[in-house]
């Protein structure tokens, strides 16, 4: 039996979103506010009880003052004006300001714990919901961007936002209440001297919204940098074994260093108005202190007015308060170089929570803006009790701002039935895979298991009764036993060796130091190629799915190995509607039908005897070169 068809353009396949929407997004122009706004709310916690939080910096930042009014008042009072210093009434000014510094700390201590446990609360809860959305993205969108990339926007990213909301958000609020209450309390010395000191900083107000505005670009940048450089790292560790392999470790040395070298050249970057900044501040601090001293002493004299208009102490008192002036100018101009650093982490964050889930859960999906769950699709209903069939109806696929890769694939596989799936390279095998476990959606047509449309069951029971085992058999960074658990989490270690009894692998087990407490190590690397894959049907086994879709291992195994493997490949398949992409056609002599790829399109499909024997057939020939392949060796 063969079937062929032509290939049919979809509009669906060009209004489809790009994939590099997830670095588009993280990127989109935004004002500073705005994202400020925009992740608030995404993290409410920040603003729970934030007015006791104020409060106590309200309380904090008025005990600043305590120290040039004592300071004025134990100059004038105890010491200049009566003939002998009035030690009583020093002792009794430097108590009561000492008693309120004390006051003051404290409610300082109290509003960075506070803030500190709000901050870390909501941020936590940011990269709680940053990790699972990107989980929630399509396997195609994840791709779009290199794996430690990604985990940079859910740590590194998000950190950024941390340190500045822990305690440069804060500051800039406490040093806004210093700056007024400091500004307030030189007018009542003296509106000359402040009128003095506010045009010492007029360039400052001037010049710093373009300074940071040049800040903010070159942040973004710097956040760029070290995403694609903790992509890089990620990968040169992981594929450490390939690099030594192939002796090409001092390229990726290199790749690595230039890496480094654009994460160094961006902070530069962000040097160089920021030095600006400092020294502008710091210009001013020094002229209004020098212009203050001078035109003080003037004003104290009498020899600018004729009549003096402050005494000493207000002349030393006033010093301390430009000093209490200057403060916030120069952390405010540093908190907000933190800020842009923290809104260029921001916007990495929301660029991911922006990406939408293009694989929706219709049973339910999480919104990244809430992070609270939605109410179930009308359309959502699980799959049917019992064994499930597969049918594919006019199935069409196009990779984003790419042709079409699958070409109408119609085909039906009766409940409990075993398909293998062959072709050449590039022939559409594996994206037809992920089509049928919903790890990406098609441009136009339908795969239904059991009689629903696979778009409109929840996860939770597409994903119970549907399991894919990719060919490369990942494993987590743990024992067998924590591995075979994530195929079902309340399995007893009698349901896990009665797994791998039924598989054939209780020798094997046996075979292991610790038998199911044995480590596998980081991606399962501490067991062989072979190994990792039994371990991942294992697992499959222990989940108990009705159809198994099952990307068969080609790697480089012992006779032996490939025996067991094999066996174990068939007591999973045994009952279940299975689907096999197979690498060996020896899968394929087995199956029930044998469906043949060819560039996107179905072009043959039927059992082997069958297909065997039709003259130039496609399926026909890969035999004949398989066969021959075999006896040589």
């Amino acid at each position: 039996m063969s079937t062929a068809s032509t290939p049919a353009s979809n509009p669906a396949s060009t209004t489809r979103r790009s994939s590099s929407t997830l670095v588009a997004a993280s990127d989109q122009e935004e004002g500073a506010l705005a994202t400020v706004r925009r992740g608030l709310a995404l993290t409410p916690q920040v603003l729970q009880g934030l007015w006791l939080t104020l409060l106590l910096a309200l309380v904090a930042t008025a005990g600043k003052v305590v120290v040039p009014v004592a300071v004025q008042r134990i100059l004038d009072d105890g010491i200049i004006a009566p003939a002998v210093p009035d030690l009583r009434l020093v002792g009794v000014a430097a108590g009561i300001a000492a008693a309120l510094l004390v006051v003051t700390a404290s409610a300082n201590v109290l509003m960075n714990r506070r803030l500190f446990r709000a901050a870390e609360t909501a941020l936590a809860t940011l990269r709680e919901r940053a990790f699972r959305h990107i989980h929630d993205l399509s396997l195609l969108t994840q791709g779009t961007e290199a794996r430690g990339a990604l985990v940079s926007r859910v740590t590194s990213d998000v950190d950024t936002v941390s340190q500045f909301m822990s305690f440069g958000g804060i500051m800039l609020v406490v040093m806004a209440m210093q700056l007024v209450l400091a500004s307030v309390v030189m007018l009542v010395y003296s509106w000359p001297l402040a009128l003095v000191v506010w045009l010492c900083y007029i360039p400052v107000l001037l010049l710093m919204n373009a300074l940071q505005k040049r800040i903010r670009a070159r942040y973004q940048r710097v956040r760029t940098a070290v995403g694609g450089m903790l992509g890089a790292v990620s990968e040169s560790l992981v594929g450490a074994s390939t690099l030594r392999a192939y002796g090409v470790t001092d390229r990726a040395r290199d790749r690595n260093t230039h890496l480094i070298d654009e994460v160094r050249r961006a902070q530069y970057g962000v040097l160089r108005p920021q030095t600006a900044s400092f020294l502008l501040s710091e210009t001013s601090d020094g002229l209004a202190t020098a212009v203050v001293v001078v035109v003080g002493v003037h004003l104290g004299t009498g020899a600018l007015t004729g009549t003096p208009m402050m005494s000493a102490g207000e002349l030393i008192a006033f010093v301390f308060l430009v000093s209490l002036f200057s403060q916030p100018v120069r952390m405010g101009i540093e908190m907000l170089s933190e800020a842009q650093n923290a809104v260029a982490g921001w916007r990495r964050v929301l660029g991911v929570l922006d990406t939408p889930a293009d694989v929706a859960d219709p049973g339910g999906a999480i919104d990244p803006a809430t992070g609270r769950r939605l109410p179930p699709r009308p359309e959502a209903r699980p799959l049917p009790d019992g064994a499930l069939d597969v049918r594919l109806e006019d199935l069409r696929y196009a990779y984003p701002d790419g042709p079409e890769v699958l070409h109408g694939i119609d085909v039906h596989l009766p409940a409990g039935s075993h398909a293998a799936i062959v072709g050449e390279t590039g022939s559409g095998k594996t994206t037809l895979a992920k089509l049928l476990t919903r790890m990406m959606d098609p441009v136009s047509g339908r795969v239904l298991i059991g009689g629903v449309d696979v778009s409109t069951v929840p996860f939770a029971s597409l994903r119970e009764r549907v399991v894919m085992v990719p060919q490369e058999g990942f494993l987590f960074d743990t024992t067998v036993r924590g591995n075979l658990l994530y195929g079902r989490p309340d399995a007893s270690d009698e349901q896990m060796l009665g797994a791998l009894e039924e598989l054939g692998l209780s020798d094997w087990l046996a075979s292991l130091a610790h038998g199911l407490d044995t480590p596998v190590g980081q991606r399962g690397e501490s067991l062989s190629a072979g190994e990792r894959q039994l371990v991942a049907l294992a697992r499959a086994y222990l989940a108990d799915p009705e159809v198994i879709v099952l990307d068969e291992a080609t790697s480089a195994v012992d006779p032996a190995a490939d025996v067991r493997l094999q066996l174990a490949i068939d007591g999973l398949a045994r009952g279940r509607t299975t689907i096999t992409i197979a690498h060996r056609l020896s899968t394929a002599e087995r199956a029930d039908v044998i469906l043949v790829l060819e560039k996107g399109d179905l072009v043959e499909q039927g059992p082997h005897d069958d297909l065997v024997d039709l003259p130039d057939g496609i399926y026909a020939g890969l035999h004949r070169s398989w066969v021959a392949h075999r006896d040589d060796r």
